[in-house]
């Protein structure tokens, strides 16, 4: 009996090993088909988004002249035949709201990054990095109003009475500036903390003050951090759309003056898709020429943030 018994367990101690490692090699196969799965599923839905503003902007420019396009100052699709298709006023007002808000956004959120990283102790990064990152969580319809009851109204017509119309590209740049603020300061943060410790203790056995460490030491070897930041900030200020919307206006003549309205490409989308557009109309593909041309802005964007990031890299044993 007790020798039935021991092969039993022999032939169960054999057995077990096999059918633990059969089990787990199904789940590993398992789990790499979901991976496999998402992976692809991202990708299809980037062919998707493609393909949807590709088929709307062949259109479109089978009709208008991808050149006038581009390169034409007067934007105005107003039903008639009259009607002018220069995408250039509204380049203009996007990338110089952008830009005012890189303005903004740039020096405050690498001065956080840099507190939070090599200023702040652990107990309040704890505290502050998070409450940032609320900032990026604010309804952007909620920062458009902020931007033209408070920034217009109470801040610039109180520096400059009289100068500032009610809807203009400064205060919306702004508070493009203050949206972007979590995006800059976090990604930064990210990439200084990534930075051996090693190379602050070496400076700091050199007799540099933490000032020195943080400007010269930590802000250069995380350099490919910080820029990829600013690149991906500027993207998102690029495709932002309800601040613009409320607080730049509908104006669409061509004007370099952020005092003035002005009207920017998403801002144009919202306007053309919120009216009664017949589908397949001239109006109607519009809107998938300016996406289209949106698109190949933040695609430029990220393309030129990955290469800096790969150009740039510092990498430590």
């Amino acid at each position: 009996m007790e020798r039935i018994e021991g092969l039993n367990a022999a032939h169960s101690g054999v057995g077990a090993p096999g059918f633990l490692q059969g089990r787990r090699r199904i789940g590993e196969a398992v789990i790499r088909a979901v991976l496999l799965g998402c992976a692809a599923t991202s990708i299809l839905v980037t062919a998707g988004i493609i393909f949807t503003l590709g088929e709307g902007a062949v259109e479109f420019f089978s009709e208008i002249n991808i050149g006038g396009f581009l390169t034409g100052t007067d934007w105005a699709p107003d039903f008639g035949a009259q009607s002018s298709y220069g995408v250039l006023p509204l380049v203009v007002g996007t990338l110089l709201i952008a830009g005012i808000g890189l303005l903004v956004a740039v020096p405050l959120g690498l001065a956080t990054a840099i507190y939070l990283s090599e200023y702040a102790s652990e107990r309040a990064r704890r505290i502050l990095k998070p409450t940032l990152e609320i900032l990026a969580g604010i309804p952007t319809i909620v920062l458009g109003f902020f931007a033209i009851n408070f920034v217009t109204e109470v801040v610039l017509r109180t520096i400059i009475p009289g100068g500032v119309s009610r809807q203009n590209a400064l205060s919306a740049g702004i508070v493009v500036g203050i949206m972007i603020i979590p995006t800059i300061a976090s990604l930064s943060e990210d990439a200084m903390r990534a930075v051996p410790r090693g190379l602050r203790e070496a400076a700091f056995g050199l007799g540099a003050g933490r000032r020195v460490v943080s400007l010269r030491v930590v802000v250069p070897a995380a350099l490919s951090g910080i820029a990829a930041s600013i690149i991906l900030a500027f993207a998102r200020a690029i495709g932002e759309t309800m601040i613009v919307a409320i607080a730049s206006g509908a104006q669409s003549a061509l004007s370099f003056n952020p005092l003035d309205g002005m009207q920017t490409m998403t801002a144009a989308i919202v306007q053309l898709a919120s009216g009664e557009i017949p589908i397949g109309s001239i109006e109607y593909k519009t809107i998938f020429a300016l996406g289209s041309t949106l698109f190949v802005m933040t695609f430029v964007l990220n393309y030129l943030s990955h290469r800096i990031v790969r150009r740039f890299r510092e990498a430590y044993d």
